[in-house]
């Protein structure tokens, strides 16, 4: 049997949030989606807080990735242990709160979902993604496997694809908030895509106001970035995923404004 996987990329600010919120079950419905992962990211600007991923979860996510902004919200760090559907970077370091995958069940059958941080230019003293993984790997046993690879370089995430073809059903990139034009599958089976973009305001610098971004870069002192508003899109890719084998036959960029 093929499903229909869904990933919905960075939430970014309020605009993003109210979109997500209102769209996620049509979208859903649209493109038969068994199964739905959503970045939560930038849902509070930096971060998001447990109100947030409770609003994320009750919209139709049936899980909830994270990524560099994990610890910007200091109510969240409590419901990283108290809610199961929700995953932080798992090479972060192994004593911080939460845990970095996790087998879910769906109507197809158990789905493993991993969240990982890139080391290339991203702050933080994280561990080798690439170990964390094959660790990880050991000890799972489901056919479906889904990797968010929250990191920087295109290079890192490509390299991280071609590591894990075979291995895993699906593998996308988040943190860039820009969706690349490169879905494709694998050579040994499992689906790609680079960036699946964001979810939030469209008239913006990847989510935040356009004012502080442009001031930003024309070495004015630093201000506050803020949440831009106004008409939002929701971006992400749809995996087309063979229960039977756990490979991937097709993937699909979405983007609904």
């Amino acid at each position: 049997m093929i499903i229909n996987i869904l990933a919905v990329g960075d939430i970014s600010g309020s605009a993003g949030l109210e979109f997500l919120t209102a769209k996620l079950r049509g979208i859903q419905k649209l493109y038969d989606i068994a199964f739905t992962v959503v970045n939560a990211e930038n849902a509070h600007g930096l971060g998001a807080s447990a109100k947030q991923a409770q609003e994320i979860i009750d919209a139709g996510a049936d899980v909830i990735t994270l990524g560099n902004h994990t610890w910007s919200r200091f109510d969240l760090v409590p419901f990283l242990d108290e809610c199961g559907t929700i995953l932080r970077p798992s090479n972060y370091a192994p004593q911080v709160p939460g845990r970095g995958w996790g087998i879910f069940e769906s109507g197809y059958g158990s789905i493993c979902v991993i969240n990982l941080i890139g080391r290339v230019d991203m702050p933080g003293n994280n561990e080798n993604p690439f170990l964390e993984t094959d660790r990880i790997l050991k000890k799972v046993d489901t056919r479906i496997i889904l990797v968010d690879f929250h990191a920087e370089a295109t290079s890192e995430k490509y390299a991280m694809a071609y590591y894990l073809d075979g291995r895993v059903s699906a593998l996308w990139g988040t943190h860039t908030h820009v969706q690349t034009s490169d879905c494709r599958v694998l050579p040994e089976g499992a689906g790609y895509i680079t960036d699946i973009g964001m979810t939030g305001a469209v008239d913006s610098v990847i989510g935040m106001k356009t004012s502080s971004s442009v001031s930003r870069f024309l070495g004015n002192p630093p201000m506050r970035f803020e949440e831009a508003d106004g008409p939002a899109k929701l971006e992400g890719a749809v995996f087309s995923i063979d229960t039977e084998t756990g490979k991937c036959c097709g993937v699909e960029a979405i983007r609904v404004i």
